[in-house]
């Protein structure tokens, strides 16, 4: 966008996401807009809300609201920028008061879809991010949405599908969440609907069915009504284990170091992590996760 200055950081790089960097194929370079690399955006927990272009009015509210709710929570809504279930999500976020990211398939020169320019500046100004692994002058081409996927359930502990047809592209972007360890929920929808046959072949597949966020915190043990008690009071035996993990090392630790020295299943070693971040006893830094 015209006036606003394109950023990068590399794999490898102090800055990297840490949750990125555990994906089977991490980007080399991620450009972006706006505050990708703040403390406020980089160390929350993030949740993909994802879905199709072709949107109900009713699926734009449910992802709108939700998104709104996890706004609320301080966790960054990711999603891709598209018209209809992308946009609603952002927007909802914004209007939470919260941040998000939108993953573009393009460069970052040039907004896709035109139709959101606006919306892109309001994540910006709102201190959000738009980011791509895609250097200015890249045109969005038909493999770029796909492989922009991975990016956007990368950077998530979790992905809800809301609004999937059959051969969505959000139907990708929960398989590669899944591929990368990481939590799959699906709104349900009526079962007669094509707007949901792919969505229901997901729950089929193993996703979790949810009705409200408060179903996607039970499932991720996120316990926001105890978050301000003691560490001591407030620690399972899971988080207790990676707790000590992190402390013990002295030094910045990452996820597969955590995984490694615990055995505990790379997605719940996730999930845990996340929690404790939100919680504001584990930081995340560029080179892994530190006592905060």
């Amino acid at each position: 966008m015209n006036g606003l200055k394109i950023n990068q950081v590399s794999f490898g790089g102090a800055d990297y996401p840490c949750l990125l960097k555990e994906i089977p194929d991490p980007p080399k370079e991620i450009f972006y807009l706006g505050n990708f690399l703040s403390e406020q955006l980089a160390e929350r927990p993030k949740i993909a809300i994802v879905g199709t272009r072709k949107a109900t009015a009713y699926g734009r509210v449910i992802a709108n609201e939700m998104a709104q709710k996890f706004a609320k929570k301080g966790i960054v809504v990711v999603s891709g920028l598209a018209i209809g279930i992308d946009t609603a999500a952002h927007e909802g976020a914004l209007l939470g008061g919260g941040k998000t990211i939108a993953v573009l398939p393009c460069g970052l020169d040039f907004i896709y879809p035109r139709q959101n320019e606006n919306l892109a500046r309001n994540i910006i100004k709102t201190g959000g991010a738009i980011i791509s692994e895609y250097s200015a002058g890249m045109l969005a081409m038909k493999h770029q949405f796909l492989e922009r996927n991975r990016i956007v359930s990368g950077l998530s502990v979790a992905t809800i599908v809301i609004e999937a047809p059959d051969k969505s592209g959000a139907l990708v972007t929960a398989r590669l969440a899944a591929e990368q360890g990481r939590e799959v929920f699906v709104a349900p929808g009526p079962i007669n609907h094509s707007n949901y046959l792919g969505s229901h072949k997901l729950v089929r597949d193993g996703a979790t069915l949810i009705s409200a966020i408060e179903d996607v915190f039970e499932d991720l043990g996120w316990d926001f009504e105890t978050e301000k008690r003691k560490i001591s009071e407030n620690l399972n035996e899971d988080e207790k284990i990676i707790f000590e993990t992190v402390k013990q090392a002295g030094l910045p630790v990452g996820i597969d170091k955590i995984i490694e020295i615990t055995r505990l299943e790379p997605q719940k070693v996730n999930q845990v992590i996340a929690l404790l971040v939100i919680r504001d006893i584990l930081k995340e830094t560029g080179q892994g996760y530190i006592i905060k």
